[in-house]
């Protein structure tokens, strides 16, 4: 099952990394990694270009705001289940996304 997970952030060079990795440290190998920033003027699109094809798709343009970012990165995702992790939001364990998917194939699990 692959999953979505978008962040959206803009100016957030101090905390992006962090929540970056706790996406890539998933043991669930199906994330596509959706990173939408507003026009970071911080170095944050230069921190996250390090992170390479590790990201699927990164945007980095201005928005409306949160929720104009937050759809930017809906309209891109492609996974069967779709998340948001923020800028300064960590996935607190490596089994997170795995134990999210193993729900959602419960057949009496919709949301």
């Amino acid at each position: 099952m692959k999953v979505t997970l978008i962040t959206v952030c803009r100016n957030v060079a101090p905390v992006i990394a962090g929540s970056i990795d706790s996406v890539l440290f998933q043991d669930h190998s199906d994330i596509e990694v959706i990173v939408i920033d507003g026009a970071s003027s911080d170095g944050t699109v230069d921190l996250l270009k390090a992170y390479g094809d590790k990201i699927t798709t990164l945007v980095s343009e201005p928005d409306k705001g949160i929720y104009d970012a937050m759809n930017k990165g809906l309209a891109r995702a492609t996974g069967d289940v779709i998340g948001f992790v923020n800028a300064g939001d960590l996935l607190m364990t490596p089994k997170t996304i795995g134990q999210v998917v193993q729900a959602f194939e419960n057949p009496g699990i919709d949301a």
